[in-house]
């Protein structure tokens, strides 16, 4: 499996950003990524990961973080084996690396557990004020 994400780069303070990550190859247990749930998490300079927010396969249902609920928006096109992240009205607290993250096997609750399989590398996002 890869994980591949970009749009990632400079903006202000107010403006927008939509991140992608496309996914290649089929999880270790043979599963497709039209049934992996997917998830955004980010690192910001000496801080840990905290989780931005998550699709479901099953019923695409989402979970997005306090910080970024109303501003955010996480999609996936499973033709495209993409997920996407709308990021709107950002902050310079979002500055922060974002990677993309699949789960095949243990589909846990995103905020309470949060186990994952795959992580891509990510990419990076500034957000000057």
């Amino acid at each position: 499996v890869e994980l591949v994400e970009s749009g990632g780069g400079l903006v202000q303070a107010g403006d927008s950003l939509r991140l992608s990550c496309t996914a290649s190859g089929r999880a270790v247990n043979g599963r497709t990524f039209d049934t992996w749930d997917m998830a955004s998490l980010r690192q910001a300079p000496g801080e840990e990961r905290e989780f931005v927010a998550g699709i479901k396969w099953k019923n695409g249902s989402i979970d997005e973080s306090d910080s970024v609920q109303g501003r955010f928006n996480i999609s996936r096109d499973n033709a495209k084996n993409t997920v996407y992240l709308q990021m709107n009205s950002l902050k310079s607290e979002g500055t922060a690396t974002y990677c993309c993250n699949s789960d095949s096997i243990q589909y846990s609750d995103f905020q309470t557990q949060g186990v994952f399989d795959e992580r891509g590398q990510g990419t990076e996002v500034t957000v000057s004020s």
